[in-house]
């Protein structure tokens, strides 16, 4: 039996939609959408997202079996039910990389490093406190003090040859030794690579918390992009002597979309087979 899900994930700072039709063990990816918040309804970016998976894989409502949401989707009133993100983005992470033992989801506002076995089950997690400067948010802000384009901001942390460090924990107290670097001519690559840094170092604890000691820990969430900040993450886990491999795939933000769609076609064929048994 062929099943056809959509799954929304409404993050912190982006909205990302993805299509997928499942038989059995596999899963065809059909389709998918991410729009930036940046002020922006929520809800009506979700439903923009889900019109535009469903045009661009020529489908319409009535073809999709479930629909599914994560994040801060709770509230989308087109949904055919919700799941935590936590377990969306472990389905996502072995999904998109099947040597995946560990996810680490570094979003808009925090970061968390979770365990998960060969089926994407979750082991154990950690998260980052709110105060911490591990975000995509805080670092959105040092790029916009520094004027820096988002783009950039991983290539000019790679080319670093001196990074400052990053001490602080807090947030408005990180940003407040950026301003005294920048007033004591601390080069924007040295500024940013230190960032990274402190944020890396914090993201390989939370890794060794959880558990994990061999295989891949897949990075997801929007800073999963950041070139400068996975590089950073593998330093650390080089210098930690933590033995994990540290990556990032190029669809990496979709991971609790996907999730989220993966586990509406389980949810769906349970559901089905529930009804079939109450028919019989």
């Amino acid at each position: 039996m062929s099943i056809t899900t959509i799954g929304i994930d409404i993050g912190s700072g982006a909205v990302k939609s993805v299509l997928f039709r499942t038989e059995g063990d596999q899963h065809e990816w059909l389709a998918k959408r991410a729009e930036r918040i940046r002020g922006r309804d929520a809800m009506t970016l979700a439903q923009q997202g889900f019109d535009a998976v469903l045009a661009d894989a020529g489908l319409t409502r009535d073809d999709i079996d479930y629909i599914a949401t994560t994040g801060e989707g709770e509230n989308v009133k087109f949904a055919t039910g919700h799941f935590y993100s936590m377990t969306t983005h472990a389905r996502g992470g072995v999904f998109l990389d099947p040597n995946a033992r560990a996810v680490a989801d570094i979003g808009a506002l925090n970061g968390r490093a979770i365990h998960i076995d060969e089926r994407g089950k979750v082991l154990s997690y950690k998260m980052t406190s709110q105060c911490a400067s591990g975000s995509g948010q805080f670092l959105e802000n040092i790029a916009r003090y520094l004027g820096v384009a988002m783009e950039e901001i991983g290539p000019l942390s790679q080319s670093s040859k001196d990074p400052e460090k990053v001490s602080s924990i807090c947030a408005v107290l990180a940003e407040t030794d950026v301003i005294n670097m920048v007033s004591r001519g601390i080069a924007t690559a040295d500024i940013l690579k230190g960032i990274h840094q402190s944020m890396a170092s914090r993201i390989v604890k939370l890794l060794k918390i959880t558990g994990i000691k061999t295989g891949t820990a897949l990075i997801t969430g929007g800073m999963a992009l950041d070139t400068g900040l996975v590089s950073a993450i593998q330093e650390e886990m080089i210098a930690e002597k933590v033995t994990v491999t540290a990556k990032s795939h190029p669809d990496s933000i979709y991971a609790g979309a996907i999730g989220a769609a993966l586990w509406g076609a389980f949810r769906h064929t349970k559901l089905a087979e529930l009804e079939a048994q109450v028919a019989a």
